[in-house]
């Protein structure tokens, strides 16, 4: 199966390259950019999203783009403080195409690139998808990227403290979401509660995000849906810029910096990127500090590329380089005050734990137990035009280093270390248009080799897998109305090997054995191959430009994960003994409808969604204890249910046309139908995990030039409410009911300008939590840790952040203008 693949990438680039050698001559489109008064709008950015092109307006509002592919393309053209605007264009050998933007401030015309066949607004896409632009993440503080998304209605993230964490979509996480960076699926250690996704924050320009199944173009573990992490764009041509950014968090202290510079001339790009931040422990009203929650995290990026008239070719490096502090949330009887470990073993049962000083808790320094996480990635992403249609060959290498340093006697030697190897491709063919039908077919799929065999702990064996999935899916417009299809199989061939451990004569620890006379077998061999048939079908029509409804069936697939299927041991830092099963695909059925609203002033919408998986894969805690002071976990299957929706609006109102009021809310429930004919009792009637009901009110004033010197400048206050979660899978105290609560958030900002209205820098002020509310989110895993049922407070768990005051600063470097 893997010489085919490679054989079949190998005829792609002959081909393409085959075709590529007549081609045809370059096409040119320019024209000139206005408002609704006809004035010249200097500084507008006009992008080919297909093409990685983009330019930026003159001061008389001109703009030209020369050398490209000639043919039909998606053409957005934005600017702060002015919705977009963006239309289907055919580029000939010269095209003249003029602009008009409006400053309302409501998006209606967004194009987004993930999980469709090419660049498409996404008024058009029959899928939930939302996007949250460069112009949200300025506005809104978060410790990590994933945490910046979780406001948005149908997405939450499972947390480990302020630095990890987890994307759940419609109550779907783990490796049911598939993580991308540019477009380029993130392989890392999915699997664990306390893995977070390795990706630098401050390199995120934008963010798209598919509510539901995106197996047909992504494969397994895209059941839930897609979040898409895109890195900052190249510039336009004939330009070099950059960035410097500072930030600052109050809480726990939070140190962050990241300096930028790129630039194109004569189709040729670059971008590097260096980024650093640090925090300690952050604290709340009722844990104070909460120890070992600190970390300390580098970045580096370097990109550089090529676009010419026969399409880009563009190469990728990223380092994520993060050392984490692992919370156990052990505590002095008497005082409530947090202790730390000092001893291995029997030695740390029989000897009390020392309370950590005031002095420790307010250090950066990272302690003996922490996690050290790198992630290293190669991409090389090839468009090359083809005759009348296009091919996309993309490779990328992906190594994944995770390390957990668990053992404080022997501070160097790592308790679980996890070496994952990924080779992954993705090939398609974007036919030349047949009767207004656009046809991509396509493979994609990896290989993997993970190595655990370094450390001293074992939850999950070494194992290889191959993925390989073709596809072809189809649109078309017949004027109001949209279509989409499309069809994907899916296979993995997943291998794991057996491991047979004894006691390492100078530390003690288990070590791998491969004598004839092990001490304990871990785990056994293991071979399957994993299959599975998707498919998914949806319309759009707009009823007129102010009002459109969508529909989408959708059948998602997903093979088990190797913790689902092999686990057996503690994970250290979860306090978890994990055991895995013998476990089939996951298959899911899920329908979508929603509707549309946008005018002027108004804006909404409104989605229901219903979900029916098939053998549905969840943890379960047994009510026995095999590893003394570990609870004991197990994965099970059943037939799942899971359905809500969101509802969402923005009101924008004349004459004050400065003024935002945004609300939203979304739910979901999770019912466990039971399995073999069996119904689920009382205690495991519903799913485990799923977040409660949330909803957010925002009153927001966007100013375009609130004083002189200032300009795009934004003020805001935030109330976000969360109801109480009682649907729970209670059974032997696998998941407790959680309170609801409201936070106040607030923030301010602008672009500071010299006297050429050219922008210097712009500065922030956020807070979070700013009434300092005591909380627990159903989705933090600190809230189970060490819990005191006879505490004299009445609490048990962790608490989350209290008052967070931020400040973040950007200065724009203009090295050399277009």
């Amino acid at each position: 199966m893997r010489i085919k693949v490679l054989l079949l990438t190998l005829f792609t680039l002959v081909y393409a390259w085959h075709s590529a050698r007549a081609i045809p001559a370059p096409g040119r489109l320019n024209g000139i950019v206005r408002d609704n008064e006809n004035n010249p709008l200097p500084g507008a950015i006009i992008e080919i999203p297909d093409l990685k092109r983009g330019t930026v307006t003159d001061s008389l509002g001109n703009y030209h783009l020369d050398n490209l592919p000639r043919g039909t393309y998606v053409v957005v053209v934005n600017m702060i403080s002015f919705s977009s605007v963006t239309r289907t264009i055919n580029i000939t050998q010269d095209t003249h195409q003029n602009f008009k933007l409006d400053e309302s401030a409501i998006e209606s015309h967004e194009v987004v690139v993930t999980g469709q066949s090419k660049a498409t607004e996404i008024r058009k896409s029959p899928e939930p998808i939302v996007t949250i632009n460069n112009q949200y993440l300025k506005e809104n503080e978060s410790t990590n990227i994933i945490d910046a998304i979780t406001n948005i209605p149908g997405i939450k993230a499972v947390t480990t403290g302020p630095n990890i964490s987890k994307p759940i979509i419609r109550g779907l996480g783990y490796n049911r979401v598939l993580t991308l960076y540019d477009g380029m699926r993130q392989e890392g250690q999915q699997w664990g509660d306390e893995h977070g996704i390795e990706v630098d924050q401050y390199n995120v320009d934008r963010i798209e995000v598919v509510k539901g199944p995106s197996s047909l173009i992504y494969g397994s573990d895209a059941l839930a849906g897609v979040v898409n992490l895109i890195p900052t764009p190249p510039a336009p041509e004939g330009t070099i810029k950059g960035n410097i950014t500072g930030d600052y968090q109050g809480n726990n202290g939070l140190l962050g910096g990241s300096a930028m510079l790129e630039g194109t001339q004569n189709g040729i790009y670059w971008i590097g990127r260096v980024s650093h931040k640090e925090a300690k422990d952050y604290q709340n009203p009722i844990d104070g500090r909460v120890y070992n929650t600190r970390f300390k995290e580098t970045d580096i990026s370097a990109t550089a590329g090529i676009k010419k008239k026969w399409g880009f070719s563009q190469l990728q490096f990223t380092m994520f380089d993060d050392l984490q502090g692992i919370p156990d949330g052990s505590r002095d009887s008497a005082t409530r005050k947090f202790t730390r470990q000092i001893y291995d073993g029997n030695l740390d049962t029989f000897n009390k734990r020392p309370i950590v000083s005031n002095n420790e808790l307010n250090s950066y320094a990272i302690p003996v137990l922490h996690q050290h996480v790198q992630h290293y990635r190669a991409m090389l992403s090839n468009n090359i035009v083809a005759g009348d249609g296009s091919v996309a060959v993309n490779l990328g290498f992906e190594r994944s280093v995770r390390q957990e340093f668990s053992h404080p006697g022997y501070s160097t030697l790592p308790g679980l270390d996890l070496q994952l190897n990924s080779f992954l491709y993705d090939i398609k063919y974007y036919a030349a248009q047949i009767h207004g039908w656009e046809i991509t077919t396509g493979i994609n799929g990896m290989y993997q080799v993970n190595t655990v065999t370094k450390g001293t702990d074992f939850v999950i064996p070494s194992y290889n897998q191959f993925d390989i999935g073709p596809f072809v899916m189809t649109k078309k417009n017949f004027g109001k109305l949209d279509v989409s299809a499309g069809v994907r199989y899916d296979s993995r061939s997943f291998n794991n090997d057996a491991l047979n451990t004894i006691p390492n004569p100078a530390t003690g620890f288990d070590m791998p054995y491969t004598g004839s006379n092990p001490s304990d077998t871990v785990f056994n061999k293991y071979a399957h191959t994993f299959s599975g048939l998707t498919y998914s079908a949806g319309l759009t029509y707009a009823f007129s430009s102010k009002i459109s409804i969508k529909a989408n069936f959708s059948r998602g697939f997903r093979a088990p994960n190797i913790a689902e299927i092999s686990a057996n041991g503690v994970h250290p830092g979860t306090n978890i003994y994990q055991i895995g099963a013998n476990l089939q695909p996951e298959f899911s059925l899920q329908e979508d409808i929603g509707i549309d609203y946008t005018t002027r002033h108004v804006s909404g919408s409104i989605a229901f969604f219903n979900n029916n998986i098939s053998n549905y894969i969840y943890n379960r805690r047994l009510d026995t204890v095999i590893v003394p002071d570990n609870q004991t976990f197990k994965f099970s299957a059943t037939q799942a249910q899971l359905y809500g929706g969101e509802i969402m609006i923005d009101i924008h109102p004349h004459p004050l046309d400065w003024l935002h009021f945004e609300n939203s809310f979304s739910v979901v429930y999770g019912v466990n139908n039971g399995s073999g004919g069996v119904k689920a009792s009382d205690s495991e009637k519903y799913l485990p995990f799923i977040p409660p009901p949330h909803g957010i009110s925002e009153l927001r004033a966007n100013l375009k030039k609130p004083a002189k010197w200032l300009a795009n400048g934004f003020a805001k206050v935030q109330l976000e409410y969360y109801a109480r979660q009682n649907h729970v899978f209670s059974a032997y105290g696998t998941e407790t009911p959680t309170p609801g609560y409201t936070l106040l958030n607030a923030g301010i900002g602008t672009d500071i300008t010299n006297r050429k209205g050219v922008v210097t820098c712009n500065i922030s002020v956020f807070g979070n939590n700013l009434a300092d509310v005591a909380y627990q989110d159903h989705l933090s895993r600190l809230k189970y840790f060490e819990p005191y049922p006879t505490d004299p407070r009445g609490r048990s768990g962790i608490y989350n952040m209290g008052r967070n005051i931020g400040v973040k600063l950007e200065i724009p470097l203009y090295v050399k203008h277009a």
